[in-house]
């Protein structure tokens, strides 16, 4: 595995990575992988090592994250997708198997929607869609709180683990990510996801490929229900529930993902006309 930095169009400065698989470069579609806010690509660790065997993989780092530039403060889900669009471009990549885990998952979600010629498959783990009115409102007051300068560490912990051994385990690498994260590109990216939930639901008819949903049973704010009405929503659409787990099931349970994304690669992709 290397680790590259790429010059990106302007306003998006430059591109951090994590590339895997290079002796499949070419054989399929790549994989290009986005984690959640306050991660970075190394929080796909697992998920690399399984996909380098069969794909080529991409894990990014999502802008005022890990070693990626920022973003205008205040950019809101549209300008992510642009950002993620001036990556394809950069590496000159066509067409993808796309997967985010969380803001990840709102970034591939929408990418697919708006951008159906570039996308062959598309994953979204512990993804939010159409939160209620009461989560939507708690969400929003966070980010706002994030947006001071305010940032507490063990409050998303807390949300996302349970106290086996294999969570706690996980914890504390992800604990390390979310100290290290800039508070400004957190913000950035906290206030997009808090405010892109329902950004591209009404688009999601028209993913004419495949599209996994996936999350935890005992995760809060992705829920199950999401996954659900995300699945349906989509003409080819998945869900998978993975039980006693929460919000970093790609860490806590990798095994069973790694095994979905494997059937959701092995899926016959339906043929879109680039637009």
């Amino acid at each position: 595995m290397t680790s590259t930095t790429l010059q990106l169009s302007k306003p998006f400065g430059t591109v951090a990575y994590r590339e895997a698989g290079l002796s499949h470069v070419g054989k399929a579609a790549p994989v290009v992988l986005i984690h959640g806010v306050g991660m970075q690509s190394a929080a796909w660790g697992p998920q690399i090592e399984f996909l380098e065997q069969t794909h080529h993989v991409i894990a990014l780092d999502m802008p005022g994250h890990g070693s990626s530039d920022q973003i205008a403060a205040g950019s809101e889900l549209p300008v992510f997708l642009d950002w993620l669009l001036a990556v394809l471009d950069a590496l000159k990549l066509q067409r993808i198997n796309l997967a985010g885990h969380s803001m990840g998952a709102l970034i591939a979600g929408g990418f697919a929607v708006r951008n159906p010629g570039r996308v062959e498959r598309v994953a979204l783990l512990n993804g939010v869609f159409c939160r209620d009115k009461a989560s939507s409102k708690s969400v929003i007051e966070r980010a706002k709180l994030i947006g001071t300068g305010s940032f507490d560490v063990e409050t998303p912990l807390r949300r996302w683990f349970g106290e086996t051994p294999v969570e706690q385990a996980a914890r504390d690498d992800v604990a390390a990510w979310l100290s290290a994260v800039n508070i400004e590109g957190y913000a950035t990216a906290y206030n997009a996801f808090a405010r892109g939930d329902a950004l591209y639901a009404k688009g999601f008819g028209t993913i004419a490929c495949p599209l996994l949903a996936l999350t935890g049973d005992g995760d809060p704010n992705s829920t199950p229900a999401m996954s659900y009405a995300m699945a349906e929503a989509a003409p080819y659409g998945t869900a998978i529930v993975i039980e006693n787990h929460r919000h970093m099931v790609n860490l806590t349970a990798p095994e069973t993902v790694n095994a979905a994304l494997e059937a959701w690669l092995q899926t016959p992709s339906e043929e879109v006309d680039p637009k």
